[in-house]
């Protein structure tokens, strides 16, 4: 039913935006790791609703309970239960939503598909189901720990970075409430998002992940291409519409003479348009790629839909919303691409690391 994700290492998640909580349920992890619940918390601190002003003001503290398959600080090697509470429930601010469709969202979908829906906030297809993601992607990055994944925010609009990100430091990306690299084009980003909710409308960007340390030999080829695995992880996530790595389109310009990673004596590559996985499989280069958001569906202008009946309506967002779904979702991407990573670790050998 597309509730789960992973082969080995695999996360199935449960709950809606406004039901009592939300949670999850990790099968495969190996035994013995030693887990940080703190690490996990910063990562949903990350995450969460109402931490700038910049983001939705829905105010909850996201707090993980692990109910099983970690004790005394250590995985079991059994199923990991969790859960996190909703408290900050308003669901009275989608009661107009009841018999009408928002223009861009699942509601539409949702109810041709099943037959009714959750109207409270989305209900399963709300982005609030993410931090079931951001909580076995945390347990995943403190497993992986020889492979370091960062994720920052490369554009928000029209504003963006220029180069590369190895002219970045991108450590400083945490230093702000953009997640962007550059303070002076984070402050550019932060006007523009504020500006646009001034306005009552949204504003979508791009999220760049670089994946260092990872071995030769991660991914299968044909069908199981470390790519591709990657692109459904990320596309599994709201709001995303695109996904690229390496060169992407831009290698579309570049003739195969310029294209080419040429081998050095070590095995490594002089250049890496390749993004680090070729045939399908990690070869030892940094991987990385860009994941496309769009502007969020929920706006505070009026705009024309239709009823259940197929009569047109005119409707207004209402309720507490991001402007910007793009700094919150940088934990997102690195929790997802943890668990692609760690997945394919275990299906190359399924006893260790």
């Amino acid at each position: 039913m597309g509730n789960s994700f992973g082969k080995i290492f695999k996360l199935t998640t449960f709950g809606e935006s406004h039901g009592p909580c939300i949670g999850g349920i990790i099968d495969g992890c190996p035994s013995n790791i030693k887990i940080d619940k703190s690490i996990i918390q910063h990562d949903l601190d990350r995450r969460k609703p109402g931490q700038s002003k910049i983001v939705t003001q829905r105010k909850e503290d996201d707090q993980v309970e692990i109910l099983s398959g970690i004790f005394e600080g250590k995985t079991t090697g059994t199923p990991i239960g969790f859960m996190i509470k909703n408290k900050d429930q308003k669901s009275k601010d989608y009661d107009h939503l009841k018999d009408i469709y928002r223009p861009s969202h699942a509601d539409f979908v949702y109810e041709k598909k099943y037959g009714n829906r959750d109207y409270r906030g989305g209900g399963r297809s709300s982005a609030r189901e993410t931090a079931c993601r951001v909580v076995a992607g945390s347990i995943a990055k403190q497993i992986l720990k020889n492979i370091k994944i960062t994720a920052f925010v490369k554009s928000v609009g029209s504003v963006s970075l220029n180069g590369s990100y190895k002219d970045y430091n991108l450590k400083d990306a945490e230093n702000n409430i953009v997640r962007c690299p550059d303070k002076s084009v984070a402050k550019k980003m932060e006007k523009l998002i504020i500006e646009t909710r001034k306005r009552g409308d949204t504003i979508g960007g791009v999220v760049s992940c670089v994946i260092t340390g990872t071995p030769v030999g991660l991914g299968e080829p044909v069908f199981d291409k470390l790519h591709a695995e990657l692109g459904k992880a990320m596309l599994s996530i709201n709001a995303v519409k695109g996904f690229e790595f390496g060169s992407g389109f831009n290698g579309t310009k570049m003739c195969g003479s310029e294209h080419n990673d040429q081998f050095d004596s070590m095995g490594k590559t002089v250049t890496n348009f390749s993004g680090g996985i070729q045939g399908g499989i990690s070869n030892g280069m940094d991987i990385f790629f860009n994941v496309a958001f769009k502007p969020v569906a929920t706006i505070m202008k009026s705009q024309k839909t239709i009823n259940k009946d197929g009569d047109e309506k005119e409707m207004k967002g209402k309720g507490r919303h991001d402007p910007c779904v793009v700094p919150r979702a940088v934990p997102i991407v690195e929790s997802m691409a943890a668990l692609v990573i760690l997945d394919n670790l275990l299906l190359n050998n399924k006893k260790e690391i």
